[in-house]
């Protein structure tokens, strides 16, 4: 038993010394050797290493997959008319160099997106401090996303970090200019309102002008062809009167007596003050009128 004892503790000593001296690198990782606090070599293949035990080597491990830095407060960046706009981002980016990533920041994460934040920030800067609200609002959107990812890009490899993407989320208004922006797009549409309803009322105008210019011409014509065809009817009639008539002028002039006297004693109680001798009377004295 004596001797199984000390068997047993160099057995433990072993397995100790084994394990210290095995790391596994996985896929989503970079491993870092270090030898005596200096950096020996970079392990970016998934697989089972060996190194010496510490305190001759030890292994810091490195995240290879693609990171995202979402800002949780909005930056406050001011625009070439000096007024403040409200910018969200967020960047994708990755470990390039581990060995040089971990010199400048250590392997701590956190410091490593402050750093970019502030990159961000600059280049943000950068591009809307030269260009309008409305050109960082709406007409140069995509030119400034580029802009900043190609500068942050090539600042940021000295880093050892790759950026892969950067993105505008949402871009407001400063609270101090909101209630301005907001009166000047009222009044703009108030004015692009008025002359949308003014080229419609001088549109209805013409309309209506036009319509009452067709509707004279068409009754004009219409009246110059009914006057046409009354003029037509009257000759015809006209002719037929006096061929009727001059078949019989006795009885053309006793019909036409008839209608005078009609016309005369037409109403009870109308006085007619005329001499009995008249020719008015001929036909009340004989029928032949003689």
């Amino acid at each position: 038993m004596k001797r199984l004892f000390p068997l047993l503790i160099a057995l433990i000593i072993g397995l100790i010394a084994l394990s210290s001296s095995v790391f596994i690198v996985r896929e989503r990782d970079y491993a870092v050797v270090f030898a005596l606090g200096e950096i020996k070599k970079v392990v970016s293949e998934p697989g089972l290493y060996f190194k010496l035990p510490p305190p001759f080597q030890n292994v810091v491990t490195l995240d290879r997959r693609l990171l995202t830095i979402d800002a949780q407060d909005a930056e406050r960046i001011q625009t070439s008319e000096k007024k403040n706009l409200l910018i969200d981002s967020f960047v994708k980016w990755r470990i390039a160099d581990p060995k040089l990533y971990y010199v400048t920041f250590g392997g701590n994460e956190r410091a490593a997106r402050e750093r970019l934040q502030a990159q961000i920030r600059d280049a943000l800067n950068a591009s809307v401090n030269i260009r309008t609200v409305k050109d960082v609002v709406s007409l140069e959107r995509e030119v400034i996303m580029n802009e900043v990812l190609s500068n942050v890009v090539k600042r940021a490899e000295a880093l050892g970090v790759q950026i892969v993407d950067v993105r505008l989320k949402r871009i407001e208004f400063a609270p101090e200019i909101s209630e301005s922006v907001f009166r000047r797009m009222e009044s703009e549409r108030l004015r692009v309102a008025n002359e949308a309803r003014s080229i419609g009322a001088a549109e209805s105008e013409k309309i209506r002008a036009e319509a009452d210019r067709k509707r004279e011409q068409i009754v004009a014509e219409a009246y110059g062809r009914a006057q046409a065809i009354m003029g037509e009817g009257d000759a015809v009639a006209a002719g037929i009167y006096a061929k009727a008539y001059g078949a019989n002028l006795d009885f053309y002039s006793f019909y036409k007596s008839l209608e005078g006297y009609r016309a005369a004693f037409g109403k009870q109680g109308d006085v007619l003050v005329v001499d009995p001798t008249s020719e008015f009377f001929r036909y009340l004295k004989s029928s032949s009128g003689k």
